[in-house]
């Protein structure tokens, strides 16, 4: 019996901890039509990062251009806690991803178009941060790696499924989905609240986090990170809590 979905795309929600965030707005209903991502200029103000003293590992490529960016790096969004959709709970916390046979499991139920098309964009063996969402204390708590490729996924056409699709056809699924893999969890708990301090700091003076998908586009469930990015934060499991 497959782990129920471990997303919810369709009707998201922001964080609990982000009520002054922008929502963007997802295209769920217009299907065949995908989200173009849309570059916004960061508005000037002062810095008390330190972000300049973090020795990064590859420098960025000159000019900033949306074009030129480079995703090698996710982040995955799961519930932690129980609710149900439809009847079925659909929590699953990195916890029950390390309950798993061999510690890997099926990423199910994407219905956005956007999240869907980084899914396919996943290579093999790329690591995505294990992230816990609509929660009390939303953040990072683990890494995860890419251990199969995009192949539809089977719960569009089961019809008990809360994430079941009617339009969608066999011989040419809409849906998506990836394995993956534990690979460990991170040091310590990283919270949203200590990432969105780097992220305004960086909006402000250039730093990696300036144009973090998990602030810009807060909706999305799948979401792509440079290699700027997850190396940023990553190194704050080094780092005392704030």
């Amino acid at each position: 019996m497959p782990w129920p979905s471990r997303k919810r795309d369709k009707g998201a929600v922001a964080d609990k901890k982000e009520p002054d965030a922008k929502i963007a707005k997802t295209k769920e209903e217009t299907p065949d039509k995908e989200e173009e991502e849309k570059s916004t200029k960061p508005p000037a103000g002062s810095s008390k990062s330190g972000w300049k003293n973090w020795k990064k590992t590859k420098e960025s490529d000159s000019g900033g251009e949306e074009s030129k960016i480079t995703y090698c790096h996710w982040l995955l969004k799961s519930e932690p806690e129980s609710r149900l959709e439809k009847g079925v709970d659909v929590k699953f916390s990195i916890d029950d991803l390390k309950a798993q046979p061999n510690q890997t499991t099926f990423w199910d139920g994407v219905r956005n178009y956007q999240a869907r098309n980084f899914l396919r964009a996943m290579k093999l063996g790329q690591q995505a941060f294990f992230y816990h969402s609509n929660c009390k204390e939303p953040g990072i708590v683990g890494i995860v790696k890419i251990v199969k490729e995009a192949y539809p996924d089977h719960t569009q056409f089961d019809q008990k499924d809360p994430h079941y699709d009617s339009s969608s056809r066999k011989e040419n699924p809409k849906w998506s989905m990836v394995d993956v893999q534990f690979v460990r969890m991170t040091k310590r708990f990283i919270p949203l609240s200590e990432i969105k301090a780097h992220h305004l700091a960086h909006k402000a003076d250039g730093g990696p986090l300036k144009n973090m998908m998990l602030f810009t586009r807060q909706r999305l469930s799948i979401q792509p990170l440079t290699q700027e990015e997850f190396d940023f934060v990553l190194s704050l499991e080094d780092e005392k809590p704030h």
